[in-house]
C-alpha cells in the first residue's frame, strides 16, 4: 500500500484493528519505562514479541504492516527534525567512506558464501544486500532485479524473515558490545547505524545507548540507505545487460522517507522550524517509532527463522558477522 495513501481515513478505518494493538502496545511500554525505568524501545519489541499470534491474524495483519513501515518511515523522517547538515558534515568523509565499503563488501561477502556453500549466486547478491543495505527493504527492491524466478521468490521471502529476526537480536545485543567495548556516543553510534540491518532496530538500538549515539546512528545508517538507489540500479543494468528477467519498481527506489528526513534536517539546520514545533515533532516521531517497534515485535517469528534450513541461514548470519567486524575494526581505526 502506497505510504501517502495509507493515511487516509478511509484506509485508517480498514487498518484500525492492528493499529490499536500495535499503540496499546507502545503505551504499555512507555507506562513500564516512565514508572520503573528502563528503555521504553525494547519494552515495547519483548511485549511485541509475546503478540506475534495476532500479526497472523487476517484482521489485525494489515494495521500491524501499517505501523511497522509507514509509521516507521514517518517517525524516521521526522527524526530530521532534531539533526543538523552540520551534525552530518561532522561525520566525515572518513566515516561515509567506512559505511560505503562496509555496504560493497557484505555483497561481496555473500556472493562467496553463495558459491561456498553451494547456493545459485543470486542468493548470495540478495541476502548480502539485505544485510549490507536496509534488510527486508533491500531484499525485496533488489529481488525486483534478479532473475524472476519461484525459487528467488521463496529465498526472498526467506531472507526477509532471516534479516528481521537477526536485526532484532542484534538490537539487543550491540548496545551490550558498545557498552562492553567502551565506545562513546558517536563511535557507538557509528557501530549501530553500519551494522544493524533494518532502520527501526537501527534507531531502537541507537537510543538505547544515548540521544547522541542514536543520532549518530540514524545518519550512519540513512547512509547505507542511500546506498540502495545506485546499487539497485546497477544490478539491474548487469542483469538486463544478460538478458534475465526481471521485475523494476522504479518508484521503489526512491525512498520518500529518507527525502522527507533529509528537507526537515535542512529546514532544521536554517532556522525554517520554531523551536516548539521542533519539539512536538521530536514527541510525534518517539511515539511513531515505539508503535513501529511493537509492531515488528509482532511481527518477528523466531520459530520460522529456524525453519529457513541450514545453509540460508549460514549466509545471513556469516554476512551478518563480516558486516559487524567489518565496521567495528573500522571504528577503532577511526578513534
Amino acid at each position: 500500500m502506497n505510504s501517502v495513501l495509507a493515511w487516509k481515513p478511509a484506509a485508517l478505518l480498514r487498518l484500525w484493528p492492528g493499529i490499536v494493538i500495535a499503540v496499546v502496545i507502545a503505551l504499555a511500554a512507555s507506562f513500564i519505562s516512565s514508572s520503573y525505568g528502563g528503555p521504553q524501545l525494547l519494552f515495547a519489541l519483548f511485549i511485541g514479541l509475546a503478540f506475534h499470534f495476532l500479526s497472523n491474524d487476517p484482521v489485525c495483519r494489515p494495521g500491524v504492516d501499517f505501523c511497522s513501515k509507514t509509521v516507521l518511515r514517518t517517525g524516521v523522517a521526522l527524526l530530521g527534525a532534531r539533526i543538523t547538515f552540520p551534525q552530518v558534515a561532522s561525520l566525515g568523509g572518513t566515516t561515509i567512506a567506512l559505511v560505503v565499503a562496509a555496504v560493497l563488501s557484505t555483497i561481496g561477502c555473500g556472493y562467496l558464501l553463495a558459491r561456498l556453500l553451494r547456493r545459485p549466486l543470486h542468493e548470495g547478491i540478495l541476502s548480502g544486500g539485505a544485510v549490507g543495505i536496509c534488510g527486508a527493504s533491500a531484499a525485496l527492491a533488489i529481488a525486483a532485479v534478479l532473475p524472476q524466478t519461484r525459487e528467488n521468490e521463496r529465498f526472498t521471502l526467506l531472507t526477509v524473515v532471516g534479516v528481521t529476526a537477526l536485526s532484532t537480536l542484534a538490537m539487543i545485543v550491540y548496545p551490550l558490545l558498545v557498552h562492553l567495548a567502551r565506545l562513546d556516543g558517536a563511535a557507538g553510534g557509528i557501530f549501530i547505524g553500519g551494522t544493524i540491518h533494518d532502520v527501526a532496530q537501527v534507531v531502537g538500538a541507537g537510543y538505547l545507548i544515548s540521544n547522541h549515539a542514536g543520532d549518530v546512528a540514524t545518519i550512519v545508517k540513512l547512509t547505507r540507505v542511500a546506498c540502495l538507489v545506485p546499487v539497485v540500479l546497477a544490478l539491474c543494468v548487469i542483469f538486463q545487460a544478460r538478458g534475465c528477467s526481471t521485475e523494476v519498481d522504479v518508484p521503489a527506489l526512491l525512498p520518500l522517507f529518507l527525502m522527507g528526513f533529509v528537507v526537515i534536517m535542512l529546514a532544521n539546520t536554517y532556522g525554517l522550524i520554531p523551536p516548539p514545533l521542533v519539539a512536538l515533532l521530536n514527541t510525534i516521531s518517539r511515539a511513531c517509532l515505539v508503535t513501529a517497534i511493537a509492531a515488528l515485535g509482532m511481527k518477528t517469528s523466531l520459530q520460522a527463522l529456524a525453519q529457513l534450513g541450514w545453509r540460508p541461514v549460514a549466509m545471513l548470519v556469516g554476512e551478518t558477522l563480516w558486516i559487524a567486524a567489518f565496521v567495528f575494526a573500522g571504528v577503532l581505526m577511526l578513534r
